[in-house]
């Protein structure tokens, strides 16, 4: 983990720092969009020879069946299932919340606009494995899902020797998902964006994934008869900004369980304090000893740094300025500087407020914006879930009231149809 000064720092080199760890995808472009319309032309035959290709094993029928799912339940100890469902009822009182019902509003006498949600009606959900499964994404996706109302929601997740890992069953039956079907990869995502006579066609593409999943998703969302997805992602990211009253094995612990996730994964440290700068990697040497994915950890360490910022104002500036995916505020005053953070995934205030917590069990969605893209992007929340449609009633009040502004309006436009369209009512609308 390289030790920075932000006064050494030019603008440049500034802007080099919020820059991410480079992902190409020149090299599996071509690829995926091979893969993609294969399975656009082949569907259920081109998932399953892929599955044999990438996974190693052809599923005996790619839809997990209920007997599959009942047996891979009775397979769940009782302390892990307490665990999920605890997890489980936090993701769902803070999700509920979300739930918003927007007024009416009179614009003018006689004309009335509203707005209401609707669910969007079908949605994939993309539950990657890899070298771990992720069973908290199956709640993070599936319970605001639920909440907004989507009426078809189907999960793809890669098998293993034609079985998807029990702790993923049980998670997507806990959240009352019965179409799992045993795919992964780009072919996953082009099934769910194109449907197959299995994989049910979806509207809407969520979760994350590798660089063949990424690529997959991006390409499905320009696609003409694709799918939108839930937001462009690259690989997870933690900064940390930390003063001299913040516990170096607290910090360390937080730096290294986000390096963990995978060799591409970043890590930042911000402090005014030298000294607690170099305690904290001092601690993460000592810590990633014992780390089972030491490995992985290390990878993602060469490719972060730790910044000695001039003082907290210039750390929180610089976060902002990164946008980070996960932001932890470590410091004597983290709630009030929370207050000053307009670029970041998810916040977590003061020493106990772990970014695990949000992983996994607080109720905060872990479905974050990576790479910056927190500039612009939100996590996913129920509303992710839903579109907003607008609508308008006009009366015979309304329409004297809003006539000249229209037809006014569409004149500067050279849109007399427009115009003619409100005129014809007024006569109407004066009886």
């Amino acid at each position: 983990m390289r030790r920075l000064n932000f006064t050494d720092q030019t603008e440049t080199a500034l802007q080099e720092l919020c820059r991410r760890p480079s992902i190409s995808f020149d090299t599996v472009t071509s690829t995926v969009q091979k893969i993609l319309k294969d399975v656009q032309q082949n569907g259920d035959l081109a998932v399953r020879r892929y599955e044999v290709k990438f996974g190693g094993q052809e599923p005996e029928t790619l839809q997990v069946s209920s007997e599959e799912i009942d047996t891979a339940c009775q397979r769940i100890s009782n302390s892990t299932k307490a665990a999920f469902r605890r997890a489980a009822q936090n993701i769902e009182q803070f999700h509920k919340s979300q739930l918003i019902k927007l007024p009416e509003v009179e614009t003018m006498p006689g004309v009335v606009c509203y707005a209401q949600m609707r669910a969007i009606e079908k949605v994939g959900l993309y539950i990657p494995g890899g070298s771990a499964p992720l069973p908290s994404t199956v709640l993070m996706l599936a319970i605001p899902a639920m909440l907004a109302g989507c009426s078809e929601i189907v999960l793809c997740t890669p098998s293993t020797n034609g079985a998807v890992p029990d702790i993923i069953l049980y998670a997507a039956r806990l959240c009352g998902i019965s179409k799992i079907f045993k795919t992964g990869g780009a072919q996953a995502i082009g099934a769910m964006a194109y449907g197959t006579k299995s994989v049910p066609k979806v509207y809407k593409i969520f979760g994350p994934g590798n660089q063949y999943v990424t690529a997959a998703k991006m390409l499905v969302s320009i696609a003409p008869e694709g799918a939108a997805i839930d937001m462009p992602a690259g690989p997870s990211e933690v900064l940390v900004i930390a003063d001299d009253a913040a516990r170096a094995d607290f910090v360390a612990a937080d730096l290294l369980a986000q390096a963990e996730h995978g060799p591409d994964s970043q890590v930042v440290l911000l402090s005014p304090s030298l000294a607690k700068i170099d305690e904290v990697i001092m601690e993460i040497q000592k810590q990633l000893q014992t780390l089972p994915r030491q490995y992985i950890a290390s990878k993602a360490l060469e490719k972060s740094f730790a910044l000695q910022v001039p003082d907290i104002t210039a750390a929180v500036d610089f976060s902002n300025r990164y946008a980070p995916e996960h932001l932890i505020i470590n410091t004597k005053n983290a709630s009030q500087l929370a207050n000053h953070v307009v670029n970041a995934g998810s916040v977590f205030i003061g020493p106990y407020s772990c970014e695990s917590a949000g992983d996994y069990a607080s109720g905060t969605n872990h479905s974050l914006p990576t790479y910056g893209y927190a500039k612009a992007y939100s996590g996913v929340s129920v509303s992710s879930f839903q579109k907003q449609i607008s609508f308008q009633k006009v009366n015979k009040n309304g329409a004297q009231n809003i006539g000249p502004t229209v037809c006014e309006m569409a004149k500067e436009e050279d849109l007399e149809a427009h115009c003619r369209a409100m005129e014809i009512r007024l006569p109407q609308a004066a009886l």
